[in-house]
């Protein structure tokens, strides 16, 4: 829903109805991930996508049946090889899509969460998209210290399950995390959709990931582009003034001259599980001080340019260091995949899709070397997986591919 926040809060603000219909689960291989969004207003105009295209036009029919009933909907759509090009995914794997209206002023939780994420507010976005028929629908929007919204207008019927599900939208708030939460109706946590559960959509919408650049170097530019291709909030720093130089990076949202490890020891409270470290600079009065710090940090990427021999001289200086052998398995160096790189353009590729598949847990081989699952980090957590579905509230209605 980020990607369309704006349209969404300009729908909102002009008093025009709409109806969100978003990805609340996947199996097999799914064009889209969980979070994926598509608005459809009661004019017809649509924004977003929930499949690039496989079952875009019957979703569109079902955010204009939402708006015309007022009622929230949970459907799959899947392939059946009976009917490969009916509506639905002829990719072979299965969405799950929840259609909910929005109407101006009916849902304060809505109200707030589709106001935070057009704002960047961190906010986590929870939906109940199946369960007891009073609840589905209902809305939380959860900030580290506010809630919006209300599971139900009885709230002592509910109390303690919406304690239960506000203190996990938070954990997985600061986490960055999107994910079902099925919980029983006491609060508890459970292992089976079923009669008795409530199951939530947790959207988090966090500020973007930051990438870390240090070294002002013609690698570097390219890396910084390739950098905000992905999504990432891109700072360069490199401790020569003549260097680091607005101008020699346009693309950067920061350019910083420091020293990279002062610079990093001034970041500590900006960077998360999810910062990547590119260390571009190859030069060991830079690099050790930086990297001895940065191994030791929570972040998700650290990686170092670089010969081989370069990689053996800077991981003999830190281990002097006192840096031990679990934190140096940590660094990526040389960093980047082995494409045969040369120019910078294809070294900032290298060093994209080693980003990626880290990230991902991708195996780095081609696609057509396996016939396992395309989509690694589905899989690892388990929603690649047919999850199922609670037995109460909408009930889906398969449709083939």
């Amino acid at each position: 829903m980020q990607d369309i926040a704006e349209q969404l809060r300009a729908w909102h603000a002009a008093g025009r109805s709409f109806a969100v219909a978003t990805v609340v689960g996947v199996s097999g291989s799914a064009p889209r991930d969980p979070g994926a969004a598509l608005a459809v207003d009661a004019d017809g105009e649509a924004v977003g996508s929930v499949s690039g295209g496989c079952v875009e036009g019957a979703v569109y029919e079902l955010c204009q049946a939402a708006i015309a009933s007022g009622e929230p909907v949970l459907e799959r759509f899947g392939y059946s090889d009976e009917d490969a090009f009916a509506v639905g995914l002829t990719c072979g794997g299965a969405l799950d899509v929840f259609v909910q209206p929005v109407v101006l002023g009916a849902d304060a939780g809505l109200d707030a969460g589709i106001a935070r994420i057009a704002a960047g507010t961190p906010v986590a976005l929870v939906r109940v998209i199946a369960g007891p028929g009073g609840l589905v629908g209902a809305v939380l929007a959860v900030t580290a210290d506010d809630v919006t919204g209300a599971l139900s207008p009885t709230p002592s019927t509910v109390g303690g399950l919406e304690r239960a599900i506000v203190a996990r939208a938070r954990a997985m708030l600061e986490a960055g995390r999107t994910d079902r939460l099925v919980l029983g109706l006491d609060g508890r946590p459970c292992d089976e959709h079923g009669r008795g559960t409530v199951t939530c959509f947790v959207e988090s919408y966090v500020p973007a990931p930051r990438m870390l650049v240090f070294g002002a170097i013609d690698f570097a530019a390219a890396v910084v582009r390739i950098g905000k291709f992905l999504g990432y909030h891109v700072t360069v720093c490199d401790a020569r003034p003549v260097f680091a130089t607005a101008r020699r990076f346009p693309d950067a949202d920061e350019v910083v001259v420091d020293w990279p490890h002062r610079y990093l020891d001034s970041q500590l409270g900006r960077i998360d599980g999810r910062t990547v470290l590119c260390v571009l600079t190859h030069d060991a009065k830079f690099d050790i001080p930086l990297l001895e710090r940065a191994l030791r940090l929570p972040v998700g990427y650290v990686g170092a340019m670089g010969s081989r021999r370069t990689h053996r001289d800077r991981v003999a200086k830190l281990r002097e260091t006192g840096i031990t052998e679990a934190e140096l398995a940590r660094l990526r160096s040389p960093i980047g995949l082995d494409l045969g790189s040369r120019t910078p353009e294809e070294t900032a590729v290298s060093v994209a899709a080693e980003i990626v598949a880290h990230r991902r847990g991708g195996s780095c081989l081609p696609l057509s070397a396996s016939d396992g699952p395309i989509h690694h980090d589905l899989s690892r957590t388990g929603t690649e997986g047919d999850e199922g579905r609670a037995a109460d509230g909408p009930a889906p209605r398969p449709h083939a591919a």
